[in-house]
């Protein structure tokens, strides 16, 4: 018998069944793309702020991907849409505190093994030490092909990544929302453009096509759904572009949404007529968005999508994975230990809910924090969060971050009493109705289709804009006259100090950074001040972050006892104690 003749035959015929094999197992492929946003940095099971477990975020996350691992092991994609960095005291530990030379959020991304991450418009807020540094650390892309180094000309995060799944190619691009830079000071991202998404994508999707010839491009898109006009492509949002990339722009089979913090599972059809899936998770890790892609492989190892599905997996309810909580259990400790610091304490409790009506203690020491370490004369400030309340006695750190939730700076701004008049018209229009007699609704809520506020939301209504536009002012006496239609109900009647308010005149104003910037358009749309011209009336942005200023405060008088200001009313009175009494079943959003 011919040995070698029967081990050469068998080795052939191993070869011609592998090869067999391989052909049937390749014929069809379904990949599966698996999709975090909005992540806020909730990526521990424990809520640092109200001192609470969660049932949700990245550790949980983690439960599911070793769960399913084995059964997918080659064909799983996961992807986070951004804003990953700011959110929870977690985050300004880890980016401000934390002597690690690895910074937290590049040991998760890289314990998790994500594929690529796309930059959000808050992971920009962090500043350039921080996302430089996570840049470098981080193993999976930051993407961002629409963020240009000035001096290069040349995107300064990754734009798109390759990723190969058992054989099929599949290209991912990243991008932010251009409307960062109406939200974020520049000195945060000095040297760098935000370019049109809509611009940008249609550069990459033809240079991706050409260079790459992926068998699918996948948008991963810190934007929002938002809105378009099949008929008009001029009609466009500033910072929702989702939804209309999928239908201007052809040749996406799959756009992941975040930014909006909403839950998407659509289909857009795009001006070729081809459908395009757009998902997102939402917030904080409670879903994860997942796109079920299928696959047929045609000639020349090209493989062609034949299928696409999308599914919003519910998250919030699985146990955390044991593997991420060891690695990580030094860290949830020191975060716990940095939250509890005690700050100062406070004689009285701070509640936000007064300040829907009128005068709040809470945001009017924000406002006294803003006087205080600006040499401004008047100042503006919102209620931040609808959930806030601080039991009188020890504040803590955790309690600043209720209290102050947002990465802002302290910025001062050069307006003259016309602008400061307008700025406030164009606020209180957000805020409250026209009232033509007692009856009509003060507060400005979502309607139903009767004209009646939406009472959907467990019984609650909800405004129709979220409480950070809700400015008043401090270091002016003034009333709100909501019997008279927007642009005439603002009466500005003198200074705090006694002094007279002049509409020529030009005042320094104390803000946060994001309203400073443009943030709700008060400037734009209210002092009527263009988005270009911004940065001309900046006087001063502080180093330092408003909250660890309000800390530095507190820890000076070490006992602070907050008190309305009482330097601004809403009239007629009768109204609005009548209104008061009826509108108290709301859901701030």
């Amino acid at each position: 018998m011919n040995v070698g003749f029967i081990r050469k035959s068998f080795v052939i015929f191993l070869l011609l069944a592998i090869a067999l094999n391989v052909s049937l197992i390749a014929k069809k492929v379904d990949i599966k793309i698996v999709v975090t946003s909005d992540i806020h940095a909730t990526v521990f099971p424990y809520d640092f702020i109200n001192n609470m477990p969660l049932g949700y975020g990245l550790a949980n996350v983690q439960y599911l991907m070793e769960s399913v691992k084995g059964e997918y092991q080659n064909k799983i994609i996961l992807l986070d849409n951004g804003d990953l960095i700011q959110g929870q005291p977690t985050a300004y530990w880890a980016n401000n505190i934390d002597k690690n030379k690895v910074n937290l959020f590049a040991r998760i991304m890289n314990f998790m093994k994500y594929d690529a991450v796309t930059v959000g418009n808050h992971d920009i807020e962090a500043g350039p030490d921080v996302y430089n540094n996570i840049k470098k650390q981080m193993q999976a892309p930051w993407l961002g092909a629409n963020i240009i180094d000035e001096k290069t000309g040349e995107p300064y995060f990754t734009p798109y990544v390759i990723i190969n799944r058992s054989g099929v190619k599949i290209a991912v691009l990243g991008m932010v929302t251009p409307a960062l830079t109406y939200w974020i000071p520049e000195k945060l991202y000095k040297g760098l453009v935000i370019q049109d998404m809509v611009e940008a994508a249609e550069y990459w999707v033809a240079h991706i096509k050409e260079k790459e010839a992926p068998d699918a491009i996948i948008g991963l898109f810190h934007s929002g759904f938002g809105d378009f006009d099949p008929k008009d492509p001029n009609k466009k949002l500033v910072d929702n572009l989702s939804a209309y990339i999928a239908h201007y722009i052809p040749g996406f089979d799959v756009i992941f949404t975040g930014h909006d913090h909403l839950e998407h599972n659509k289909f857009v059809i795009n001006k070729n007529g081809d459908s395009v899936l757009v998902i997102g998770p939402g917030p904080h890790g409670k879903n994860v968005a997942v796109a079920h892609l299928d696959f047929d492989r045609e000639a020349k190892r090209k493989f062609k999508l034949s299928a696409k599905r999308g599914e919003v997996y519910k998250i919030a309810g699985l146990p955390p994975s044991v593997n991420y909580l060891n690695r990580f259990e030094k860290d949830i400790s020191e975060v716990f230990e940095y939250s509890i610091q005690k700050v100062g304490s406070t004689t009285t409790d701070i509640s936000i809910k007064e300040s829907l009506f009128g005068n709040s203690s809470a945001v009017d020491f924000i406002h006294q924090v803003q006087l205080h370490f600006s040499d401004a004369d008047i100042s503006f400030a919102a209620p931040l969060n609808p959930d806030l309340f601080i039991r009188a006695g020890d504040i803590r750190v955790r309690d600043m971050f209720k209290w102050y939730p947002f990465e802002n700076y302290l910025c001062t701004m050069e307006l003259t009493g016309n602008e400061i008049k307008n700025f406030l018209e164009y606020n209180y229009g957000l805020w409250f109705n026209y009232m033509v007699e007692e009856n009509d609704l003060l507060l400005n809520y979502r309607l139903d289709s009767l004209g009646n506020p939406d009472s959907r939301y467990n019984g609650t209504s909800m405004l129709q804009k979220r409480i950070y536009n809700f400015d008043s002012a401090a270091g002016i006496k003034y009333t709100v006259d909501v019997s008279k239609p927007q642009g005439e109900r603002i009466t500005i009647h003198q200074m705090e100090t006694g002094e007279e308010f002049l509409l020529e005149k030009r005042y320094k104003v104390a803000l946060n950074s994001y309203r400073g910037s443009g943030g709700g358009f008060h400037m734009v749309k209210g002092a009527g001040i263009s988005q270009n011209e911004l940065r001309d009336r900046v006087v001063d942005v502080n180093d330092t972050i408003l909250r660890l200023l309000m800390i530095e405060y507190i820890k000076s008088l070490n006992k602070i006892s907050p008190e309305p200001r009482n330097n601004w009313n809403i009239i007629p009175l009768d109204w609005v104690e009548k209104a008061k009494l009826k509108e108290v079943n709301i859901l701030w959003p």
